[in-house]
């Protein structure tokens, strides 16, 4: 075949590995199949950090979440964090509306300095709602323009079943999450460090050993391998959970919603992770980051550039259902300049029996530019004297 015509050509690479692992509809089906467990939760999930609902009752219900609201609260802390817009150094002072928050609080004075090392931690060891408050006020100057940023970041989620009226979770009208919801926040806040560091702290001393904070969450304590996130009671919401736990790789999320007795909410969710863990698996596909293919670059400044997985690909394997798979790498064989770092130019998709399982994108490790005319020109001379 002509050279030129193989430029037009979108270049399929078997790479013909038998790995083991599923995905989506058809480790859904396996999951359904296997005596799946019973909850007195009124809403429930369980889902792996990939998205694969394994488990679900009523998921997209709206209830009131309680102080798992603060799920959402303390990712976008994370979030400003990492993006510069506060330190963990930075002094808070307490305000009135802070101080007059009830329900589960570390007793806040106004005026009261504070540092958002200090009060993260308090959101996330006791879910006190005087310093999520305090926090919130502090990242956006009211608790009013946070509220608004919590449901901003809840529709880029696309979240459909969650609405937000105030930070902490305390009773307010029109205020709902879904268990469905819940679990794709804590999808996300599981990808950051610092935010499972904080989870997963059992006790705390505040204000110089004066306080002593103990974390509501008893996984912490009492189910390997669990490292976060929430718990939630009101009398409205009754007993509220998200969780998660990661074993050999697998990392599980479960939501329970509406539970009827004190530390039903734990229960519930580690029967969950129990059955999740007992039924399934992960398997590393690849790393994020990891080179799967070099394809050429016409009209750049330089010939080559590899495409890298974008993310960690791990997905789930139904025990005993790991055989006879395939990964396929689909790119164009060349791409033109301008190639810009971390766009996608191509996937990794694994399938079975002919049927598409998962699939992670490829994109550029490096930016190219487009070459001058100059170089574009020698190039082309120098390729019509290479095919004469």
């Amino acid at each position: 075949m002509h050279r030129r015509n193989k430029s037009i050509l979108v270049g399929i690479i078997l790479l013909s590995i038998i790995i083991g692992f599923s995905h989506s509809p058809w480790i859904q089906g396996k999951a359904m199949a296997a005596a799946a467990p019973e909850t007195t939760a009124v809403s429930a999930i369980l889902m792996d950090e990939n998205g694969t609902i394994l488990f679900e009752k009523d998921p997209h219900k709206r209830l009131p979440p309680a102080s798992v609201t603060k799920v959402m609260t303390l990712l976008l802390a994370i979030e400003a964090l990492e993006q510069g817009r506060i330190q963990l150094a930075d002094e808070v002072i307490t305000s009135e509306h802070a101080w007059r928050q009830g329900g589960s609080q570390i007793w806040l004075e106004p005026g009261e300095k504070m540092t958002v090392k200090e009060l993260m931690t308090a959101v996330a060891v006791v879910s006190a709602n005087d310093a999520a408050v305090a926090l919130m006020e502090h990242i956006y100057g009211s608790e009013e323009a946070a509220v608004e940023a919590m449901n901003k970041r809840a529709a880029e989620l696309g979240l459909t079943n969650t609405h937000f009226s105030n930070v902490n979770g305390l009773p307010a009208e029109n205020h709902y999450m879904s268990a469905y919801d819940t679990a794709l926040i804590a999808r996300e806040a599981v990808k950051h460090p610092y935010y499972l560091e904080l989870c997963s702290i059992k006790e705390h001393w505040l204000r110089g050993g004066k306080n002593w904070l103990v974390n509501t969450n008893k996984l912490l304590w009492w189910y390997d391998g669990a490292d976060g996130l929430k718990t939630g009671w009101t009398e409205e919401a009754k007993y509220c959970f998200v969780g998660t736990a990661k074993r050999n790789g697998l990392r599980l999320i479960g939501v329970v919603f509406a539970t009827p007795e004190p530390r039903s909410h734990l229960r519930e969710c580690m029967k969950l992770f129990d059955w999740g863990f007992a039924n399934f698996v992960a398997v590393p596909i690849i790393e994020k980051g990891a080179v799967v293919e070099r394809v050429k670059v016409t009209k750049g400044e330089v010939k080559e550039v590899q495409l890298v997985a974008k993310d960690n690909f791990n997905l789930l394997v139904a025990k005993g259902e790991n055989k006879n798979l395939q990964k396929l790498v689909k790119v164009n064989p060349k791409i033109t300049a301008p190639v810009i770092e971390g766009e996608k130019y191509g996937e990794l998709v694994v399938v079975k029996d002919g049927k598409e399982l998962g699939k992670v994108d490829l994109v550029a490790d490096q930016t190219v530019p487009k070459a001058s005319f100059m170089t574009i020109l020698k190039d082309m001379v120098s390729t019509l004297f290479l095919f004469n």
